[in-house]
Formats: structure tokens, sequence, C-alpha cells
């Protein structure tokens, strides 16, 4: 597919500083409520950023690794981006949408891309319930925290915590416990992407638990509801050497 405007964001970085004006010098720069396509410069963090202002616009986005992981970046080329637009193939992800409800009566939702994860505030480990479609599946969880992960975000903090890498259309999520210390041997689960999460705080003045939804933190949850949202879409584009799909298989086979 060809695009006829590109819009191009960076980060603060001095490396995607100068790529920023290196690529804007040679193809121009579209205004980001009239581009047809998206360039973010940098790393996964701003990829991320780009990907939330984003959401339901219907245009796809081509990252540029001047971060550094970069796993949702293309590599950094000047030259032939037009072509390599045109060439990229495309990856349809969608968010977790996250409900939460606080100690103050509170109730906050949010949007995340990579994950929705449960902390503990202080030096006591956290105790949660943990429900599936309503239904009781751990009584006690006692641990740093747990985390549901959409496929896309699966090797981001999921893979750090010892969840399983989930492939990108794979119609899965992972449920993951941080550091658990009772069950002592429990490692999580893999659920269908349909599975709404729910976890109940136990003893939430004792041991207060955070919640993250990728960017946005909720202090002091008593309970928090977790499932894929369909009604939000995001695309993402790469270079046909460096998919989604192929970089998730390669990702569990490093040492």
């Amino acid at each position: 597919m060809r695009f006829s405007a590109i819009a191009f964001v960076a980060s603060e970085t001095p490396e995607a500083q100068a790529a920023l004006a290196d690529l804007t010098a040679r193809y121009g720069s579209a205004p980001l409520d009239a581009a047809d396509v998206i360039v973010a410069l940098g790393g996964d963090g701003l990829m991320l950023n780009t990907l939330h202002r984003s959401m339901n616009r219907g245009v796809p986005i081509y990252g540029m690794n001047r971060g550094t992981v970069g796993f949702l970046m293309n590599d950094y080329r000047a030259e032939d981006l037009p072509a390599r637009l045109a060439a990229a193939a495309r990856s349809e992800i969608h968010p977790l949408a996250m409900r939460a409800e606080t100690i103050r009566g509170e109730t906050i939702e949010g949007l995340a891309i990579n994950e929705v994860s449960l902390l503990r505030e202080t030096r006591q480990a956290a105790k949660l319930r943990i429900l599936v479609d309503g239904k009781v599946r751990l009584e006690e969880l006692v641990c740093d925290g747990a985390l549901v992960s959409t496929p896309a975000g699966s090797t981001a903090y999921n893979l750090s915590a010892h969840g399983p890498i989930l492939p990108i259309d794979s119609n899965l999520l992972a449920l993951t416990p941080i550091s658990a210390f009772r069950p002592r041997r429990w490692r999580g689960a893999l659920l269908p992407h349909r599975a709404r999460v729910r976890f109940e705080v136990l003893e939430p003045e004792k041991r207060p638990v955070s919640a993250v939804a990728d960017q946005l933190e909720v202090r002091e949850v008593i309970a928090v509801d977790v499932h894929e949202d369909r009604s939000h879409s995001l695309l993402m584009l790469f270079d046909p050497d460096r998919s989604l799909s192929e970089r998730i298989i390669t990702e569990q086979f490093l040492q």
C-alpha cells in the first residue's frame, strides 16, 4: 500500500531528534490529523505512547528504533522510506481494558497495550484473590503482584516475570504472578482472549496494592477487572523480515 501523507513523531533523545530532522528534510511531514501513516522515532516507550494517542484512528504506525531495546520498532534507515512503508506487513492488536476500584470509593478506567499489573506498595507482600469469568480460581495468592498480558506485551514485563511468550495471533492472554510466595509453585495460566479476570485485594489497608495499565497508575486499589477490548484496535507496520510474529518466535529461542 502506498502512503501519501507521512507524519513523524520522535522522542527527545539526541538520536531521535537527529533522525527526525533528517527524515523531515527528505520526505516532509504531514500534520498528525492529516496523515495516513505515522512514523515513530524512538524506543518502545514512544511507540506505546504513540499507539495510545492514535487509538481507533485507523492510521497505521511504523516505528524505527532510535531508543534502546526497540522490540516494537523496525531498524532505522533513512533511505527508501516510502518503499519500506509500502512493503510493510500489518499487525492488528487490541488493548486490555482495566477497571480499578480504590479504597476511597473511586472507579478509574484505562487501556493497556502491553499489560495490566498489580503491584504491592509497601514492604509487605500483597494478597490477591483471582477470579476468571466470575469463578474463583485462586482463593489467595501471596506475592509481589500479578499481571495480565496481551500477546503484543508478552515479551515485556510478562517475560521478565517468567510468563509465557504468546504468538501475536494466538487469541490468548497470559495471567502471570510476580514473585509468588504462596502457592509457591503456581506459575500462572493461559486464558482465552475473551476471558474476564478479576483481582480482589485482601487486607487492602494493611497490604496496599497499585494497579498499572501501561502509563496509568492507580494507588490503593481494592478490586481490578481486566478484559480484552475488541472495540479498540491498533495497526502496526513491520518490515517483512522483522514482523512481530517472527520476532516473538525468535525471542523464545534466545539464550
